[in-house]
């Protein structure tokens, strides 16, 4: 049966038949390919792509000069004659030398799932922070494939794996696209530096960071907005945002702490994005405690869990403190709920649920929260009386002449981050 999806926001110019090739190395790690295949359509639909049918095929290994082998590419070029199809989309990542076969052979534009998802992150882009990194990982993922991009270059009319750096940088050789690359790093080089300076200054400033973290589409952005009040934008796509945002959220106690959402994760996401994308997603290192939020209602709930974990440990935030929100419980059935975990460092909530809001900020302040401690501050001192608010909780003030006694709750890590401020004026029972 063909699986049809529709574009919302601009006139559809590909009409595309997916393909997926499941071979032994897939089926060893137990991912179940028709899953990825869905993501697949979710892909297309996402970059504006009508989805005529699918093509399976089964093999022990990748054919190195078709892919798909030989016998496979023939029924592909009869099914795109008949349900005129221009595209071929391919779930995994093609050589250069493929996409040239498939091409001559088809007659059609070739995609793979990693082009796919870099032409999403392209239309997506809108800082000049985000449009280098979706660049630069475009320029370094088509590099080593240019022999094989000639018809796709040369096909005219715009569609998916022209968006981003445009086909006349793409037509020029590779030692021009070279030097585009080597400048690309460098004004990436100074986007670096200007973020680490931000974070050196909330640093200084005692800023206590959240960092939201998840599978793309899991609602991140949504609670963001419904904690914070922020202007961002909503969209039930994926990678509807890539751009870190921070707001300021207000925990019980009347405690501040900046809450950041992060790009979304998705699995195979491709190396050179991740490499281009790597000074954003080192946001999640300066987080004292990581929200995982996780889409509930998903089939694909625990593999995305797990492609989650992957990532983090790949950029060294593993063992980052965290908290599992399972989000979208009012799109569960009640058998999905079941089965949802539960217990210390868990919470099912619905972000459009104020009860929820409510019991998220509550177990962020009891997670930041720590031991209590009573400061004796001169009243001349008013910079450690403010960074006492700032990183801690004031639960009393009491006057004894010239100072200021305050009983802090106060976390471990962030009294160890400013000790060298604050053990002074520890009052000692």
């Amino acid at each position: 049966m063909a699986i049809t999806t529709h574009d919302t926001e601009t006139d559809i110019q590909d009409r595309a038949i997916l393909v997926t090739l499941v071979t032994d190395k897939i089926k060893r790690t137990g991912i179940d390919p028709e899953l990825s295949l869905q993501e697949l359509v979710q892909l297309a639909e996402t970059a504006g792509v009508e989805v005529l049918d699918v093509l399976r095929q089964n093999k022990e290994t990748p054919d190195s000069k078709w892919f798909i082998g030989k016998g496979k590419v023939e029924e592909l070029r009869m099914a795109a004659d008949g349900l005129g199809a221009n595209t071929a989309i391919f779930d995994q990542e093609l050589s250069g030398a493929q996409v040239r076969n498939l091409e001559e052979s088809l007659d059609l534009k070739i995609i793979d799932r990693t082009q796919l998802i870099l032409d999403i992150f392209a239309g997506r882009a809108k800082t000049r922070e985000g449009i280098i990194q979706v660049e630069l990982a475009q320029l370094s993922y088509l590099l080593p494939r240019l022999s094989g991009q000639g018809k796709n270059l040369s096909r005219l009319g715009g569609g998916i794996g022209t968006r981003g750096p445009g086909e006349s940088k793409l037509e020029t050789d590779r030692r021009h696209i070279r030097g585009r690359i080597t400048e690309l790093k460098r004004q990436l080089d100074e986007v670096v530096k200007t973020r680490e300076l931000h974070r050196e200054r909330r640093r200084k400033a005692g800023a206590v960071q959240v960092a939201l973290v998840g599978y793309t589409n899991a609602g991140k952005s949504t609670l963001l907005k419904q904690l914070t009040d922020a202007d961002v934008y909503i969209e039930n796509q994926l990678f509807a945002t890539l751009d870190p945002t921070s707001r300021v959220l207000q925990l019980t106690g009347g405690k501040e702490v900046v809450l950041t959402d992060t790009v979304g994760f998705i699995q195979n996401l491709p190396h050179d994005l991740v490499a281009s994308f790597r000074a954003t997603l080192e946001e999640v290192n300066e987080a004292n405690l990581v929200l995982h939020v996780v889409d509930a209602s998903s089939p694909m709930r625990e593999e995305q869990m797990e492609i989650v974990q992957t990532i983090l440990q790949d950029l060294g935030a593993a063992s980052k403190p965290q908290i599992v929100l399972f989000n979208k419980i009012d799109l569960c059935e009640p058998e999905q709920l079941e089965m949802l975990p539960t217990g210390t460092g868990f919470l099912k909530i619905s972000a459009f649920n104020p009860e929820d809001l409510t019991r998220i900020i509550e177990i962020i302040s009891d997670e930041l929260a720590g031991d209590t401690l009573n400061f004796r501050i001169p009243g001349d001192r008013g910079d450690i009386s403010s960074l006492l608010y700032r990183v801690g909780e004031v639960l009393e003030t009491t006057y004894d002449e010239n100072d200021v006694i305050y009983n802090v709750r106060l976390n471990k890590e962030d009294y160890d981050k400013w000790s060298y401020m604050l053990a002074d004026f520890v009052d000692q029972p």
